[in-house]
């Protein structure tokens, strides 16, 4: 406990630094006759992204060209993963990332594509059998047996527990929109790459936590859907923080949301109604399938 204090001391303060001065960074700042040109072509981004596609591609080519179209993995869930990648694109790629730099509103929508669009997409597409099955034959059963041994196995079991991956996804969601937090990612691309990463890799976590919860027997669904609420109270409640806030929380955008017709207010009220409503229905109907599928199963299976 003594060391959980150590550690929570530098990361409050981190959370509470005072925002950046605007001044000391330039950043893009593009209009809406410069939506074309918003471009962010990283390698870090682009190479990771064309890897994932080659994968999962080369993957169930395989399958498809031993068990037939549709076999081995459906239609469906390729179309799901293909689905998945390109709101990845649209949120590191084009165009929401370069216009993120003038718009807080299109920065939220990048986050919500990274945390709530994309990894129920990609989860859904099943990609662990056809990974696999792009690896050569011989490391297939070796990679298998690595990820089900108990060193990893056990540690991901737990992260992907619904009420642990949903704490760990609102830390990252309230931890990197506090101010000091915000700012640093935007002043720094290391820091902006580490809140992207945390944004998906606890999206993905939660998501497959919820879309599996099927696994922890008659009452798994039910737990997830409570869980699921609990995700949709925490994120309306920062989404309502940033819709009402009377003053610009992130000065750092200044008045670039002039360049689109609208004040800097106006950018954040919008941020903070996409967080707040659309997120907050997805995961919404998410519950109210969960709580449909757990009655469906007491109807063919009744608790004794």
């Amino acid at each position: 406990m003594r060391v959980m204090r150590r550690a929570a001391l530098p990361a409050a303060a981190f959370l509470l630094l005072p925002p950046a001065d605007a001044r000391a960074h330039g950043f893009t700042l593009l209009g809406p006759g410069d939506l074309w040109a918003a471009w962010s072509v990283d390698p870090w981004v682009v190479v990771p992204l064309l890897a994932l596609h080659w994968l999962y591609g080369r993957g169930v080519a395989r399958l498809w060209r031993r068990a037939g179209v549709g076999r081995g993995i459906s239609v469906a869930r390729v179309a799901s993963f293909a689905a998945g990648e390109a709101m990845l694109v649209l949120a590191l790629v084009w165009p929401f990332d370069a216009l993120g730099e003038t718009l807080f509103s299109a920065h939220m929508i990048q986050h919500m594509l990274l945390a709530v669009v994309a990894p129920p997409l990609l989860i859904l597409g099943a990609p662990l059998a056809p990974m696999l099955w792009a690896l050569p034959a011989p490391w297939r059963g070796k990679v298998a047996g690595v990820l089900a041994a108990r060193p990893l196995a056990g540690p991901l079991a737990f992260l992907t527990l619904p009420s642990v991956a949903t704490l760990l996804q609102m830390v990252a969601l309230w931890g990197w929109h506090a101010p000091g937090a915000f700012e640093a990612a935007r002043f720094d691309d290391l820091v902006h790459t580490i809140e992207h990463v945390c944004f998906l890799g606890t999206a993905l976590l939660f998501w497959w936590a919820v879309i599996h919860s099927g696994r922890h027997g008659p009452m798994g669904r039910p737990l997830a859907a409570f869980w699921t609420l609990v995700t949709v109270v925490a994120g309306g409640l920062l989404g309502a923080l940033l819709t009402f806030a009377p003053r610009q929380l992130y000065p750092s955008y200044g008045d670039a949301a002039t360049l689109w017709g609208i004040s800097a207010l106006d950018d954040q009220q919008l941020a903070g109604l996409i967080m707040w409503i659309p997120a907050g229905t997805v995961h919404l109907v998410t519950g109210v399938i969960l709580v449909g599928l757990w009655l469906r199963r007491l109807e063919r299976e009744p608790l004794a």
